[in-house]
């Protein structure tokens, strides 16, 4: 064997060696087990679409105008004050009654719409574009408090400019951002993802600083704390965090029903039995339809919205499920793996929603809004959207699928975890219900 020869057979036994010596625990610590990494680039070779399964990290610099948003904030004074605003002026139990009407207003502006289009016979529906504007349009009030509802803010050039300025930030931010594991290549701008988010932030910025000089005269503020960057990255937590998880969920929702046409007679038989077909579902009346909520909550066990949760970092060495983990340690929740985790759920991976029926709490494996400290305040708001949204669509329309196939349930890729083609269905307005949607 020549040098050159041996030379060969050397590199990868040499590369071998480095791979094991620098994967193994040092220090007697028993870390969190790992898929093989290499030298340099660590886990980099692993990380593949779609979206929900890669962390991002970049795209908070700027759309949280530097991690002021509630969910990125770090803990103290600052996180504990904007917790409380959250909680008791936007999501307490009293604030939520105060914004029923808003909700009403849009619901039954979505209703409206679709009715026009399909009162006599069944129509093809593309479901994303009908229902992505109704949580937009319900946070978008409930921030501001002047913007009017229904046709009027959809009809708005500016508004919609910003709605799709915030497509445009998912899209962006939900892309296997490398830059976030490699920060040499932020000096560079690789594949120009930095300019794209300050291109980005830049026209949301424009709306919101708008927004706050016209609601400040209204509103009592204290602008040497909470300043106009703080107001400005928890209004974009609050849109980011509340419009597309919503229309997602309602999109996945209505795809699984027309896959499960048994599941959808039975919430429309509920629907019936309770108002008796005499007048429209109201919100008020979700505690009194048990089998919608099972219908959103398997919905939420099988597509999260938020299928890692909100990122964690270790103030200092703690133990996670046995395994020591470091100071300064990112740590993500796959809610989605826990979801479907065959350990903890009977026949994780098909549609049942009755498992919701006979169950009590859930605790720590049913977390679509997480737990604990960072457990989204929201939760109330987007069950009372997307609960009130799917009662009123199943209550009004027949749904049928395009063809025989049933509807496709791949993920797409972006900072939710939206499907990978969007919904489309054949809609009809139900011939018992014409009377009240007339009126409307």
């Amino acid at each position: 064997m020549d040098l050159i020869q041996l030379f060969i057979f050397l590199i990868p036994l040499i590369a071998l060696v480095l791979v094991i010596k620098l994967s193994t625990p040092k220090n007697g610590k028993n870390l969190p087990p790992s898929p093989l990494s290499f030298p340099i680039i660590g886990h980099l070779h692993l990380i593949k679409g779609p979206l929900h399964r890669v962390p991002l990290l970049l795209s908070g610099k700027y759309f949280d105008y530097d991690h002021m948003g509630m969910g990125s904030v770090p803990y103290g004074r600052l996180w504990r004050e904007v917790r409380r605003i959250m909680t008791l002026e936007l999501f307490s139990t009293t604030r939520l009654k105060t914004y029923t009407r808003v909700r009403q207003d849009e619901v039954t502006f979505l209703i409206k719409q679709l009715f026009k289009d399909c009162v006599k016979d069944f129509i093809k529906v593309e479901m994303k574009s009908r229902i992505e504007g109704l949580p937009f349009n319900i946070i978008l009030k409930m921030v501001a408090g002047t913007l009017p509802c229904g046709a009027n803010a959809n009809d708005s050039k500016e508004v919609n400019e910003f709605k799709g300025v915030i497509r445009d930030a998912f899209e962006t931010s939900g892309a296997t951002n490398v830059v976030d594991f490699i920060p040499l290549l932020k000096w560079i701008d690789f594949q120009g993802l930095e300019k794209k988010l300050v291109k980005l932030q830049n026209k949301c910025d424009r709306f919101l600083q708008k927004l706050i000089e016209e609601c400040r005269s209204k509103r009592n503020s204290e602008p040497d704390y909470y300043t106009d960057n703080v107001i400005k990255g928890n209004m974009m937590a609050l849109l980011f965090a509340g419009t597309d998880t919503s229309s997602a969920t309602i999109e996945w929702a209505m795809s699984l029903l027309l896959n499960h046409p048994n599941v959808l007679e039975k919430a429309r038989a509920e629907i019936d039995e309770y108002t008796r077909q005499e007048r429209l579902v109201q919100e008020t009346d979700l505690p009194n339809l048990p089998y919608i909520q099972c219908i959103v909550n398997e919905t939420l066990r099988l597509f999260p919205a938020a299928p890692l949760l909100v990122p964690h970092e270790s103030t200092k060495d703690c133990t996670i499920g046995g395994f020591d983990v470091a100071c300064g340690t990112i740590v993500f929740v796959n809610a989605l793996a826990i979801h479907r985790d065959p350990k903890v759920w009977d026949d994780p991976l098909n549609f049942k929603p009755e498992r919701f029926e006979k169950m009590g709490k859930e605790g720590y494996r049913f977390i679509p809004f997480g737990m604990g400290r960072r457990q989204c305040p929201g939760s109330g708001l987007a069950n009372k959207v997307v609960g009130f949204a799917l009662a009123s669509l199943i209550q009004c329309f027949e749904w049928e699928r395009v063809g025989e196939e049933l509807v496709g349930l791949s993920e797409g890729k972006g900072l939710t975890m939206p499907k990978d083609e969007p919904l489309v269905a054949m809609c009809k307005a139900r011939q018992s219900m014409s009377h009240l949607l007339k009126d409307l």
